[in-house]
């Protein structure tokens, strides 16, 4: 295979700190407005609040060895396990959150298929090896570093956390079952004095768990067997309403809920939209709810059998039974007005898509790997991203396409990385309609496999986009997760994932996987050495001050902890905000050295001036 031949233009955040050049290397033809580099700082200043943290949970002595008592721990070293605030919700001055732990390892082992046990400074995952795994021989290994998650309440007056998970293991044999084999508590939704945090289960099912938002009150948990994945809540029109997604992670369908529920009753829900591909996000925008996919196919294997770009380029809607499901896309809900309030059972069939990933992405294996994450409205504009799960595109393409040598290897491991991709749209399903690319690329690299007689061959490929503002990943080559989305104090504020401090084990573990070693140390004489400099560590926000204007950078290095490689959840109130960071290393327990401890942080941020 053959690279595509890079010009002398470099972005800055490529050249001065040291990242993956074929990404921040684009022909001359692919130049945006502005200079090339990260984002200028917010004109508006903010201060942030550390107002929880996860603390050390187990002590660990070696992978495969029994987990000694503690902490404290006497013998081996303290572990945390608990890793994002998975789920964050709002009432009565209070927020409701629920964890996940170690999701950096199950994400890992299920989506890239990467069950290795691994070890190193930052944090450990054991796979088959884990004790969980050894006690419990019917555990998938892939998800060998589970551990059940927690439930916390903060008084926003009192400044005071309490945690509730000894409140759901203690109420009954069914409740405790339920939350040990919840692999986190991905979405919280608060509405009529009840708050639902649920998430995953092991066996491809969805637990839900409920509280009564005035008393604090356990009112008990059901488990949902015809769906295996849920992420966000959203209350619109005075309606809460639920994506989910279908089997394992998703991946055969999706459906929009509605919720039917009271204080006595609180996991009644109705179907009010039903799509091909799960539901990630979702938002009210312009008297519908929008949402965004993920693709329902295993990693691209079926955007693979075609090259065909439909669509491309072309703004337009689709009907949910002419989508394809392989590829992520923006999805619209009939009118909220329509009929009886809100979404009913009579809306099911009524959903259209309104943008694919494959109108962006000029390669169809790549296209497949997409998942979108974020929305939201914003004066007039839905707002949207992508999300690029570390590797992932890499070990797709691998597998279809394998490399003949290292230095095809390396191609492949630069060609196949996409940082986040920032769109707009408005004036859906009408011949006004708009879609705008805010932060991305004009072309980017795809493989050709019948170029050079069968050899193959990367090539720039025009995207059919022009980009308003500048290059993806908001000029970061490492922000992979448009993660959330919120709008306070009239500012829309972007959350993102930054997986620079984890790529540099993932990018060599990525190439031993594809029998090359080398090809990210540069050990061959014709390859330099895949570098990356430790000021892109740490998780990125960004903000819209207007839809006129630009983003800028709020933070870039995780809000005073640079092992915060994400912000996970948002919430908004007033000019406040209140966020969930994503931590998962694990190992990075000791307050005395000179690093950052991991685990989730529960962080406020205000503004304080301009």
């Amino acid at each position: 295979m053959h690279r595509p031949r890079m010009s002398r233009w470099r972005l800055f955040s490529a050249v001065a700190l040291g990242v993956l050049p074929v990404l921040a290397a684009a022909p001359s033809t692919a130049a945006v407005p502005g200079e090339p580099g990260l984002l200028p700082r917010a004109s508006t200043t903010f201060e942030h609040e550390l107002l929880g943290k996860a603390l050390p949970d187990e002590c660990f002595a070696g992978i495969g060895q029994p987990y000694p008592a503690g902490p404290p721990c006497a013998q081996g070293q303290a572990k945390v396990n608990q890793a994002y605030v998975w789920s964050l919700a709002q009432a009565n001055n209070r927020l409701w959150f629920g964890t996940g732990a170690n999701v950096n390892c199950i994400v890992t082992g299920s989506t890239l298929s990467l069950p290795n046990p691994r070890l190193n400074d930052d944090y450990v995952c054991e796979f088959a090896s884990s004790q969980i795994v050894v006690q419990n021989p019917t555990m998938p290994t892939n998800v060998g570093d589970h551990r059940q998650p927690r439930v916390y309440v903060y008084d926003l007056a009192s400044k005071v956390q309490t945690e509730k998970t000894g409140v759901i293991m203690n109420a009954s044999p069914d409740d405790a079952s339920r939350l040990k084999r919840t692999l986190g508590l991905r979405a919280g939704g608060t509405h009529q004095g009840v708050v639902l945090l649920a998430g995953p289960a092991l066996g491809q099912t969805v637990n839900m768990f409920a509280f009564d938002t005035v008393t604090g009150d356990y009112l008990g948990s059901a488990n949902f067997t015809k769906y295996g994945n849920i992420r966000h809540f959203l209350v619109a029109g005075d309606v809460l309403y639920a994506g989910v997604g279908v089997g394992a992670n998703g991946r055969d369908g999706g459906y929009m809920l509605r919720w039917a529920g009271d204080r006595t009753n609180p996991f009644n829900f109705v179907e009010v939209g039903k799509l091909p591909a799960q539901i990630a996000d979702l938002t009210e925008h312009d008297g519908r709810v929008f949402v965004s996919t993920w693709s329902a196919a295993t990693g691209g294997s079926l955007a693979a059998r075609s090259t065909a770009r439909a669509g491309w380029g072309r703004p337009g809607v689709t009907p949910a039974d002419e989508a394809n499901p392989a590829v992520a896309g923006v999805w619209m809900s009939p009118p909220l007005a329509d009929g009886a309030p809100g979404l009913t059972e009579e809306d099911t069939a009524g959903w259209k898509q309104v943008w694919s990933a494959a109108s962006y992405e000029p390669d169809p294996v790549i296209a497949g790997t997409y998942g979108l994450g974020a929305l939201m409205s914003y004066q007039g504009y839905l707002y949207w991203g992508t999300m690029h799960v570390p590797m992932k595109s890499t070990s797709v393409v691998a597998d279809l396409y394998p490399p003949a040598d290292e230095t095809a290897a390396r191609a492949m491991l630069e060609n196949t990385q996409r940082p986040v991709s920032i769109f707009r749209g408005k004036r859906f399903d009408t011949d006004r309609e708009k879609v705008e690319l805010l932060y991305g690329e004009r072309v980017l690299p795809a493989y050709d496999p019948a170029a050079n007689e069968g050899a193959g061959a990367w090539k720039w490929t025009p995207t059919g986009y022009k980009p308003k503002y500048g290059h993806s990943g908001f000029g970061n080559v490492y922000t992979n997760y448009t993660w959330t989305m919120a709008v306070a104090g009239g500012r829309l504020f972007v959350g993102t994932m930054d997986w620079s401090y984890l790529a540099k084990d993932l990018l060599p573990e990525a190439a031993r996987q594809m029998g090359f070693a080398n090809a990210a140390r540069g050990l061959s004489d014709d390859l330099d050495p895949i570098e990356i400099d430790p000021e892109l560590y740490g998780g990125d926000l960004y903000v819209f001050e207007s839809s006129l204007r630009p983003a800028t950078a709020v933070d870039t290095k995780g809000l005073g902890n640079y092992l915060n490689y994400g912000f996970r959840t948002m919430v908004a109130d007033g000019s406040t905000l209140y966020l969930g960071m994503a931590n998962p290393m694990n190992l990075r327990t000791d307050p005395t050295d000179d690093v950052p401890e991991g685990g989730w942080e529960l962080i406020r941020l205000t503004p304080t001036g301009r």
